[in-house]
């Protein structure tokens, strides 16, 4: 339960940087409340994980899943350009999380 809680963590961490990403093209008082609220549900989800996974592993993991999700965001719905580093940035870092992950085994 505490993967799930740590991976929805991350998916809301994503969502929320994209909501502060939307605000700054256009600023709307609804979008504002609606980031605030996913960075609460994103904290509640990381606390619940962490209850379980230690710090160690849960907060690189979630910060991961957050920094990966916006790349995926910004690439697909700002049409941000992504080349060979970038793409190498990212595997490096989905592998570090993978070998991260494998310390709680």
């Amino acid at each position: 339960m505490a993967w799930i809680a740590l991976i929805a963590a991350g998916i809301l961490e994503t969502a929320w940087a994209s909501g502060l990403k939307g605000m700054s093209d256009k600023f709307s008082v609804g979008l504002l409340m609606a980031t605030l609220a996913l960075i609460g549900a994103s904290l509640g989800a990381l606390y619940w994980s962490m209850r379980t996974l230690p710090l160690g592993i849960a907060y690189p993991i979630w910060t991961g899943i957050g920094s990966i999700g916006s790349v995926v965001v910004s690439v697909i719905l700002y049409k941000q350009q992504i080349g060979i580093s970038g793409i190498a940035g990212v595997s490096c870092r989905l592998i570090g999380m993978f070998l991260i992950g494998l310390e709680t085994r």
